[in-house]
Protein backbone atom coordinates (compact mmCIF):
# COMPACT_ATOMS: atom_id res chain seq x y z
CA UNK A 1 0.00 0.00 0.00
CA UNK A 2 1.33 3.15 -0.83
CA UNK A 3 2.16 5.83 1.93
CA UNK A 4 1.19 9.08 2.19
CA UNK A 5 4.39 11.73 1.52
CA UNK A 6 6.76 12.76 4.58
CA UNK A 7 5.09 15.80 5.99
CA UNK A 8 3.74 17.75 9.33
CA UNK A 9 0.52 16.56 8.24
CA UNK A 10 1.50 12.62 7.74
CA UNK A 11 2.97 12.61 10.79
CA UNK A 12 0.29 14.01 12.78
CA UNK A 13 -2.38 12.02 10.84
CA UNK A 14 -5.42 10.86 12.88
CA UNK A 15 -5.75 7.10 12.31
CA UNK A 16 -7.89 5.82 9.20
CA UNK A 17 -7.45 2.30 8.48
CA UNK A 18 -6.65 1.20 4.61
CA UNK A 19 -9.00 0.45 2.65
CA UNK A 20 -8.98 -2.49 0.29
CA UNK A 21 -8.01 -2.67 -2.74
CA UNK A 22 -11.09 -3.25 -6.04
CA UNK A 23 -10.87 -6.85 -6.99
CA UNK A 24 -13.38 -7.93 -9.42
CA UNK A 25 -16.64 -6.38 -10.83
CA UNK A 26 -19.07 -4.74 -8.80
CA UNK A 27 -22.07 -2.12 -9.40
CA UNK A 28 -23.51 1.36 -8.24
CA UNK A 29 -25.08 4.28 -8.90
CA UNK A 30 -22.34 6.46 -8.99
CA UNK A 31 -18.23 5.75 -9.11
CA UNK A 32 -16.14 8.51 -7.84
CA UNK A 33 -12.53 8.79 -9.67
CA UNK A 34 -10.48 11.05 -6.69
CA UNK A 35 -10.16 10.71 -2.65
CA UNK A 36 -9.66 14.23 -2.04
CA UNK A 37 -11.74 17.03 -1.10
CA UNK A 38 -14.26 17.30 -4.06
CA UNK A 39 -13.98 13.06 -4.74
CA UNK A 40 -14.75 12.88 -0.91
CA UNK A 41 -17.49 15.62 -1.04
CA UNK A 42 -19.36 14.08 -3.82
CA UNK A 43 -19.31 10.69 -2.71
CA UNK A 44 -20.47 11.29 0.68
CA UNK A 45 -23.35 13.98 -0.41
CA UNK A 46 -24.20 11.40 -2.92
CA UNK A 47 -24.82 8.71 -0.39
CA UNK A 48 -26.58 11.06 2.13
CA UNK A 49 -29.15 11.56 -1.12
CA UNK A 50 -29.86 7.51 -1.16
CA UNK A 51 -27.12 6.52 -3.86
CA UNK A 52 -25.17 3.66 -3.95
CA UNK A 53 -21.14 5.21 -4.61
CA UNK A 54 -18.27 3.58 -4.81
CA UNK A 55 -15.13 5.67 -4.52
CA UNK A 56 -11.50 5.04 -6.43
CA UNK A 57 -8.25 6.62 -5.30
CA UNK A 58 -5.28 5.63 -6.53
CA UNK A 59 -3.02 6.01 -3.82
CA UNK A 60 -3.98 6.78 -0.30
CA UNK A 61 -7.19 8.97 0.71
CA UNK A 62 -5.84 12.55 0.82
CA UNK A 63 -2.44 11.58 -0.73
CA UNK A 64 -2.35 14.68 -3.31
CA UNK A 65 -3.13 18.14 -2.59
CA UNK A 66 -5.70 17.35 -0.40
CA UNK A 67 -3.33 16.23 2.71
CA UNK A 68 -0.40 18.49 1.34
CA UNK A 69 -2.13 21.98 1.15
CA UNK A 70 -1.19 25.12 3.21
CA UNK A 71 -4.42 24.56 5.05
CA UNK A 72 -6.01 27.94 4.49
CA UNK A 73 -9.71 28.64 3.88
CA UNK A 74 -9.48 31.78 1.97
CA UNK A 75 -13.14 32.61 1.05
CA UNK A 76 -14.43 33.66 -2.19
CA UNK A 77 -13.14 32.81 -5.57
CA UNK A 78 -9.19 32.92 -7.23
CA UNK A 79 -10.40 35.99 -9.09
CA UNK A 80 -11.10 39.20 -6.92
CA UNK A 81 -14.87 40.62 -6.77
CA UNK A 82 -13.53 43.52 -9.06
CA UNK A 83 -12.31 41.35 -11.72
CA UNK A 84 -15.38 39.36 -11.86
CA UNK A 85 -17.24 42.45 -12.37
CA UNK A 86 -15.39 43.44 -15.25
CA UNK A 87 -15.31 40.22 -17.51
CA UNK A 88 -19.24 39.27 -16.53
CA UNK A 89 -20.89 41.86 -14.82
CA UNK A 90 -22.65 42.56 -11.92
CA UNK A 91 -25.64 40.19 -11.87
CA UNK A 92 -23.53 37.02 -12.84
CA UNK A 93 -20.58 38.13 -10.10
CA UNK A 94 -23.32 38.18 -7.74
CA UNK A 95 -24.31 34.89 -8.30
CA UNK A 96 -21.14 33.40 -8.52
CA UNK A 97 -19.77 34.56 -5.14
CA UNK A 98 -23.29 33.84 -3.08
CA UNK A 99 -22.67 30.46 -3.98
CA UNK A 100 -19.09 30.59 -3.23
CA UNK A 101 -19.60 32.32 -0.24
CA UNK A 102 -21.32 29.35 1.45
CA UNK A 103 -18.51 27.27 0.74
CA UNK A 104 -16.90 28.08 4.03
CA UNK A 105 -20.06 27.35 6.25
CA UNK A 106 -20.48 24.24 4.46
CA UNK A 107 -16.78 23.17 5.52
CA UNK A 108 -17.89 24.32 9.37
CA UNK A 109 -20.93 22.25 8.90
CA UNK A 110 -19.13 18.77 7.98
CA UNK A 111 -16.56 19.68 10.57
CA UNK A 112 -19.11 20.22 13.31
CA UNK A 113 -21.27 17.30 11.80
CA UNK A 114 -19.14 14.13 11.85
CA UNK A 115 -16.57 15.78 14.86
CA UNK A 116 -13.94 15.75 12.86
CA UNK A 117 -10.37 16.65 14.47
CA UNK A 118 -8.75 19.05 12.03
CA UNK A 119 -7.70 22.37 14.27
CA UNK A 120 -10.16 24.37 13.02
CA UNK A 121 -9.23 27.81 13.82
CA UNK A 122 -11.01 31.31 12.49
CA UNK A 123 -9.51 34.04 10.16
CA UNK A 124 -7.77 35.05 7.52
CA UNK A 125 -5.54 37.90 6.54
CA UNK A 126 -4.40 39.19 2.76
CA UNK A 127 -1.52 41.32 3.47
CA UNK A 128 -0.90 43.95 0.48
CA UNK A 129 2.61 43.24 -0.59
CA UNK A 130 2.56 47.01 -1.86
CA UNK A 131 0.50 49.64 -1.31
CA UNK A 132 -1.34 49.72 -4.60
CA UNK A 133 -2.75 46.61 -3.56
CA UNK A 134 -4.09 47.85 -0.15
CA UNK A 135 -6.16 50.55 -2.24
CA UNK A 136 -7.03 47.16 -4.43
CA UNK A 137 -8.19 45.44 -1.16
CA UNK A 138 -10.45 48.72 -0.28
CA UNK A 139 -12.39 48.42 -3.45
CA UNK A 140 -12.67 45.01 -3.62
CA UNK A 141 -14.28 44.91 0.08
CA UNK A 142 -16.44 47.84 -1.04
CA UNK A 143 -17.80 45.77 -4.39
CA UNK A 144 -18.58 42.70 -1.80
CA UNK A 145 -20.73 45.04 0.13
CA UNK A 146 -22.08 46.89 -2.54
CA UNK A 147 -23.47 43.09 -4.30
CA UNK A 148 -23.44 41.20 -1.63
CA UNK A 149 -24.15 42.74 1.93
CA UNK A 150 -20.78 41.09 2.84
CA UNK A 151 -20.13 42.45 6.39
CA UNK A 152 -16.96 39.73 7.21
CA UNK A 153 -14.07 41.50 5.22
CA UNK A 154 -12.48 44.82 6.84
CA UNK A 155 -9.39 46.78 5.77
CA UNK A 156 -6.34 46.71 8.05
CA UNK A 157 -4.06 49.86 7.75
CA UNK A 158 -0.37 49.71 8.07
CA UNK A 159 -0.23 50.56 11.40
CA UNK A 160 -2.09 47.85 12.43
CA UNK A 161 -0.64 45.02 10.18
CA UNK A 162 1.08 43.89 13.13
CA UNK A 163 -2.17 43.02 15.09
CA UNK A 164 -1.96 39.89 12.43
CA UNK A 165 1.52 39.27 11.49
CA UNK A 166 4.80 40.68 12.75
CA UNK A 167 6.55 41.36 9.37
CA UNK A 168 8.07 44.68 8.29
CA UNK A 169 7.43 44.10 4.32
CA UNK A 170 3.48 45.13 4.48
CA UNK A 171 1.51 47.86 3.31
CA UNK A 172 -1.64 46.54 5.10
CA UNK A 173 -4.18 44.40 4.37
CA UNK A 174 -8.17 42.57 4.30
CA UNK A 175 -8.85 40.29 7.39
CA UNK A 176 -11.77 37.96 6.58
CA UNK A 177 -13.64 36.69 9.65
CA UNK A 178 -14.78 34.16 7.52
CA UNK A 179 -12.03 32.91 6.31
CA UNK A 180 -9.69 30.44 8.73
CA UNK A 181 -7.38 27.47 8.60
CA UNK A 182 -6.90 23.46 9.49
CA UNK A 183 -4.90 20.64 9.14
CA UNK A 184 -5.64 19.53 5.34
CA UNK A 185 -5.15 15.57 5.58
CA UNK A 186 -7.51 15.63 9.16
CA UNK A 187 -10.01 16.93 6.93
CA UNK A 188 -9.50 14.80 4.20
CA UNK A 189 -9.92 11.74 6.52
CA UNK A 190 -13.09 13.12 8.48
CA UNK A 191 -14.43 13.11 5.25
CA UNK A 192 -13.56 9.68 4.16
CA UNK A 193 -14.79 8.47 7.38
CA UNK A 194 -18.21 10.12 7.88
CA UNK A 195 -18.68 8.78 3.71
CA UNK A 196 -17.65 5.24 5.09
CA UNK A 197 -20.70 5.79 7.64
CA UNK A 198 -22.82 6.94 5.30
CA UNK A 199 -22.46 3.56 3.35
CA UNK A 200 -19.51 4.70 0.34
CA UNK A 201 -17.35 1.89 -1.00
CA UNK A 202 -13.67 3.23 -0.90
CA UNK A 203 -11.43 1.65 -2.42
CA UNK A 204 -7.70 2.47 -2.05
CA UNK A 205 -4.14 1.82 -4.35
CA UNK A 206 -7.26 1.61 -7.16
CA UNK A 207 -5.76 3.59 -10.12
CA UNK A 208 -8.47 4.03 -12.95
CA UNK A 209 -6.74 2.79 -16.07
CA UNK A 210 -9.72 3.15 -18.56
CA UNK A 211 -13.35 5.04 -18.16
CA UNK A 212 -16.02 4.92 -20.66
CA UNK A 213 -18.55 7.96 -19.92
CA UNK A 214 -21.41 6.61 -21.69
CA UNK A 215 -24.79 4.15 -20.72
CA UNK A 216 -23.77 3.16 -18.15
CA UNK A 217 -20.22 4.63 -16.59
CA UNK A 218 -17.93 1.73 -17.02
CA UNK A 219 -14.32 2.45 -14.77
CA UNK A 220 -11.53 -0.17 -15.20
CA UNK A 221 -8.49 -0.61 -12.44
CA UNK A 222 -5.69 -2.88 -12.85
CA UNK A 223 -7.88 -5.71 -10.83
CA UNK A 224 -11.22 -4.47 -10.98
CA UNK A 225 -14.33 -2.41 -12.84
CA UNK A 226 -16.78 -0.42 -11.64
CA UNK A 227 -20.05 -0.23 -13.60
CA UNK A 228 -22.75 3.11 -12.75
CA UNK A 229 -24.81 5.34 -13.90
CA UNK A 230 -23.03 8.42 -13.24
CA UNK A 231 -19.52 9.23 -13.07
CA UNK A 232 -17.27 11.91 -10.95
CA UNK A 233 -13.81 12.87 -11.84
CA UNK A 234 -11.95 14.98 -9.40
CA UNK A 235 -8.78 14.25 -9.92
CA UNK A 236 -7.56 17.96 -9.94
CA UNK A 237 -3.62 17.24 -11.46
CA UNK A 238 -3.89 13.98 -12.30
CA UNK A 239 -6.78 14.57 -14.24
CA UNK A 240 -4.74 14.05 -17.24
CA UNK A 241 -3.83 10.34 -16.52
CA UNK A 242 -7.54 10.00 -16.48
CA UNK A 243 -8.98 11.81 -19.09
CA UNK A 244 -6.44 12.82 -21.57
CA UNK A 245 -8.84 15.82 -22.65
CA UNK A 246 -9.75 17.16 -19.38
CA UNK A 247 -5.85 17.03 -19.00
CA UNK A 248 -5.68 19.73 -21.55
CA UNK A 249 -7.00 22.27 -19.39
CA UNK A 250 -4.65 22.09 -16.22
CA UNK A 251 -1.24 22.22 -15.57
CA UNK A 252 0.43 19.98 -12.85
CA UNK A 253 2.31 23.10 -10.63
CA UNK A 254 4.51 22.22 -7.71
CA UNK A 255 4.11 23.67 -4.48
CA UNK A 256 6.61 23.49 -1.52
CA UNK A 257 5.45 23.61 2.37
CA UNK A 258 7.97 23.73 5.06
CA UNK A 259 7.19 23.59 9.43
CA UNK A 260 9.15 24.69 11.80
CA UNK A 261 10.60 23.28 15.45
CA UNK A 262 7.82 24.41 17.71
CA UNK A 263 7.73 27.71 18.94
CA UNK A 264 7.32 29.01 22.21
CA UNK A 265 3.63 30.29 23.46
CA UNK A 266 5.11 33.66 23.34
CA UNK A 267 6.78 33.44 20.52
CA UNK A 268 3.85 31.98 17.98
CA UNK A 269 1.79 34.88 20.15
CA UNK A 270 4.22 38.11 19.12
CA UNK A 271 4.44 36.28 15.34
CA UNK A 272 0.89 36.21 14.37
CA UNK A 273 -1.42 37.58 17.62
CA UNK A 274 -4.67 37.28 16.22
CA UNK A 275 -4.06 33.71 15.38
CA UNK A 276 -5.45 33.56 11.69
CA UNK A 277 -3.73 32.30 8.58
CA UNK A 278 -2.27 35.15 6.25
CA UNK A 279 -1.34 34.93 2.51
CA UNK A 280 0.44 38.17 0.67
CA UNK A 281 -1.21 39.82 -2.27
CA UNK A 282 1.95 38.68 -4.76
CA UNK A 283 1.02 36.72 -7.79
CA UNK A 284 3.95 34.21 -6.54
CA UNK A 285 2.45 34.30 -2.89
CA UNK A 286 3.82 33.39 0.26
CA UNK A 287 1.23 32.23 2.63
CA UNK A 288 1.57 30.84 6.13
CA UNK A 289 -0.34 29.95 9.43
CA UNK A 290 0.76 28.57 13.29
CA UNK A 291 -0.17 24.65 13.53
CA UNK A 292 -1.88 23.64 16.56
CA UNK A 293 1.27 22.59 18.50
CA UNK A 294 2.73 26.73 17.55
CA UNK A 295 4.87 25.62 14.41
CA UNK A 296 4.67 28.11 11.81
CA UNK A 297 3.57 26.28 8.32
CA UNK A 298 5.33 28.13 5.72
CA UNK A 299 4.53 27.96 1.92
CA UNK A 300 6.23 30.03 -0.72
CA UNK A 301 8.85 30.29 -3.50
CA UNK A 302 9.05 30.68 -7.17
CA UNK A 303 9.23 26.94 -8.84
CA UNK A 304 7.68 26.87 -12.09
CA UNK A 305 8.39 23.04 -12.85
CA UNK A 306 7.11 20.03 -11.12
CA UNK A 307 10.47 18.76 -10.88
CA UNK A 308 11.38 18.72 -7.01
CA UNK A 309 14.39 20.75 -5.90
CA UNK A 310 17.18 18.64 -4.09
CA UNK A 311 16.62 20.60 -0.62
CA UNK A 312 12.83 21.80 0.03
CA UNK A 313 13.70 23.48 3.77
CA UNK A 314 16.55 24.88 2.01
CA UNK A 315 14.35 26.14 -0.81
CA UNK A 316 11.95 27.68 0.67
CA UNK A 317 13.77 28.91 4.25
CA UNK A 318 14.78 32.70 2.42
CA UNK A 319 11.34 33.11 1.33
CA UNK A 320 10.27 32.60 5.08
CA UNK A 321 13.14 34.74 6.26
CA UNK A 322 12.28 37.44 4.43
CA UNK A 323 8.46 37.54 5.55
CA UNK A 324 10.29 37.08 9.19
CA UNK A 325 13.75 37.94 9.59
CA UNK A 326 13.11 37.66 13.31
CA UNK A 327 13.10 33.59 12.40
CA UNK A 328 16.78 33.53 10.49
CA UNK A 329 18.26 30.19 11.34
CA UNK A 330 14.87 28.88 12.84
CA UNK A 331 14.84 24.93 12.95
CA UNK A 332 13.08 23.22 10.26
CA UNK A 333 11.49 19.76 10.69
CA UNK A 334 9.27 18.76 8.43
CA UNK A 335 9.62 20.08 4.04
CA UNK A 336 7.28 18.74 1.60
CA UNK A 337 5.87 19.48 -1.76
CA UNK A 338 3.22 18.43 -3.92
CA UNK A 339 1.00 19.27 -7.55
CA UNK A 340 -1.31 21.87 -7.63
CA UNK A 341 -3.76 22.14 -10.76
CA UNK A 342 -3.85 25.86 -12.60
CA UNK A 343 -5.88 26.46 -15.35
CA UNK A 344 -5.12 29.22 -18.11
CA UNK A 345 -7.30 31.23 -16.24
CA UNK A 346 -6.90 30.56 -12.55
CA UNK A 347 -10.93 29.80 -12.64
CA UNK A 348 -12.12 25.98 -12.06
CA UNK A 349 -13.67 23.48 -14.44
CA UNK A 350 -16.99 22.30 -13.94
CA UNK A 351 -18.71 20.82 -16.51
CA UNK A 352 -19.72 16.89 -18.38
CA UNK A 353 -18.33 14.28 -20.59
CA UNK A 354 -21.28 11.97 -21.09
CA UNK A 355 -22.75 10.69 -17.70
CA UNK A 356 -19.63 11.92 -15.99
CA UNK A 357 -19.69 15.39 -13.95
CA UNK A 358 -16.06 16.77 -13.40
CA UNK A 359 -14.59 19.65 -11.22
CA UNK A 360 -10.38 20.60 -11.03
CA UNK A 361 -8.32 22.92 -11.50
CA UNK A 362 -8.74 24.88 -8.22
CA UNK A 363 -5.40 27.04 -9.09
CA UNK A 364 -4.57 26.80 -5.13
CA UNK A 365 -7.83 27.87 -3.98
CA UNK A 366 -9.72 24.79 -3.30
CA UNK A 367 -9.86 24.35 0.48
CA UNK A 368 -13.06 25.62 0.97
CA UNK A 369 -14.54 25.40 -3.00
CA UNK A 370 -13.76 21.66 -3.53
CA UNK A 371 -16.59 20.33 -0.84
CA UNK A 372 -19.19 22.76 -1.84
CA UNK A 373 -18.27 21.72 -5.61
CA UNK A 374 -18.77 17.79 -4.00
CA UNK A 375 -21.92 19.16 -3.15
CA UNK A 376 -23.10 20.85 -6.39
CA UNK A 377 -22.22 17.67 -8.05
CA UNK A 378 -24.30 15.49 -6.09
CA UNK A 379 -27.57 18.10 -6.40
CA UNK A 380 -26.69 17.88 -10.81
CA UNK A 381 -27.22 13.78 -9.99
CA UNK A 382 -30.51 14.41 -8.78
CA UNK A 383 -31.71 16.60 -11.07
CA UNK A 384 -31.12 20.31 -9.37
CA UNK A 385 -28.19 21.80 -11.67
CA UNK A 386 -28.83 25.63 -11.32
CA UNK A 387 -25.52 25.89 -9.54
CA UNK A 388 -23.46 23.57 -11.01
CA UNK A 389 -23.98 25.10 -14.25
CA UNK A 390 -23.62 28.23 -13.10
CA UNK A 391 -19.74 27.25 -12.75
CA UNK A 392 -19.87 25.00 -15.68
CA UNK A 393 -20.68 28.34 -18.01
CA UNK A 394 -17.04 29.85 -16.63
CA UNK A 395 -15.18 30.38 -19.50
CA UNK A 396 -11.84 28.18 -19.90
CA UNK A 397 -9.63 26.84 -22.82
CA UNK A 398 -6.67 24.40 -22.81
CA UNK A 399 -3.20 25.85 -22.44
CA UNK A 400 -1.26 26.18 -25.87
CA UNK A 401 1.09 24.14 -27.46
CA UNK A 402 0.51 20.42 -26.52
CA UNK A 403 2.21 18.16 -24.56
CA UNK A 404 5.52 19.24 -25.62
CA UNK A 405 5.28 22.76 -25.31
CA UNK A 406 2.51 23.49 -22.94
CA UNK A 407 5.30 23.77 -20.03
CA UNK A 408 8.08 25.86 -21.11
CA UNK A 409 4.70 28.39 -22.59
CA UNK A 410 3.42 28.17 -18.63
CA UNK A 411 7.14 28.76 -17.25
CA UNK A 412 7.46 31.88 -19.59
CA UNK A 413 4.42 33.13 -18.46
CA UNK A 414 4.97 32.68 -14.82
CA UNK A 415 8.74 34.58 -14.91
CA UNK A 416 7.00 37.53 -16.44
CA UNK A 417 4.54 37.32 -13.46
CA UNK A 418 7.66 36.85 -10.66
CA UNK A 419 9.15 40.11 -12.38
CA UNK A 420 5.97 41.92 -12.09
CA UNK A 421 5.95 41.14 -8.20
CA UNK A 422 9.28 42.85 -7.81
CA UNK A 423 8.64 45.91 -10.20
Amino acid sequence: MTTHAPSLYAASANPFPEQPKLAGDIAADVVVVGGGYTGLSAALHAAEAGFSVVLLESKRIGWGASGRNGGQMIPGMRWSAVDLMAEFGAGQTARLLAVANLAGERVRERIARHGIACDLRKGHFLAAAKPAHLEAMKRERDLLEQLLDYSSARIVGAADVADHVASPIYHGGMFDANGGHLHPLNYALGLAQAALDAGVRIFEDSAVTAMDHGTPVVTTTAHGRVTAQHGVLACDAFIGSVEPRLGRMTMPVANYNVATAPLSTEQARALMPSGAAVADSRFVLNYYRLSADKRLVFGGGEKYTPRPPADVAGFVRPYLERVFPQLAGVPIDYAWGGLVGVTMNRLPCFGRLGNSFYAFGWSGHGVLLTTLAGEMIADAMRGTAERFDLFAALPGKPFPGGPLLREPLYVAGMLWFALRDRL
